[in-house]
């Protein structure tokens, strides 16, 4: 009994931690999204941008900093690996048009999402 109920947890566990998920996300003009700024594992992410202007990301690792910035253009589809304690900012510098950002996230899924200006 004990050793089933381990490989639950076990199974548990990875389950939630070691998924996808996929997001349509809305960015206001002049604002960020920031995906992953706690404490988690790595992951990666396929981002479409489905606006009509660039939107400009960057790796930030929890700690302080940033590095690896990308400008993707409209219809462009990008791949970013992001390591462990390490958010992806997106940021739509526009000064008049809302970006729209298609995501496909892999990996640790247990990140923190918010916008910040």
């Amino acid at each position: 009994m004990k050793k089933a109920l381990a490989s639950f947890v076990i199974f548990a566990v990875i389950g939630t931690s070691c998924t996808s998920l996929h997001s349509t996300t809305y960015i206001k003009a002049q604002d960020s999204f920031i995906l992953g700024n706690n404490e988690h594992g790595q992951f990666s992410v396929k981002l479409k941008n489905a606006s009509t202007s660039n939107v400009e990301i960057w790796e930030a690792p929890v700690t302080g900093g940033r590095h690896s910035q990308v400008i993707v253009k409209p219809n462009e589809t990008v791949k970013v690996k992001v390591d462990k304690n390490t958010a992806l900012r997106i940021e739509n510098k526009s000064s008049e048009n809302q970006a729209a950002v298609e995501l496909h996230v892999k990996g640790d899924t247990g990140l923190s999402m918010g916008y910040k200006n």
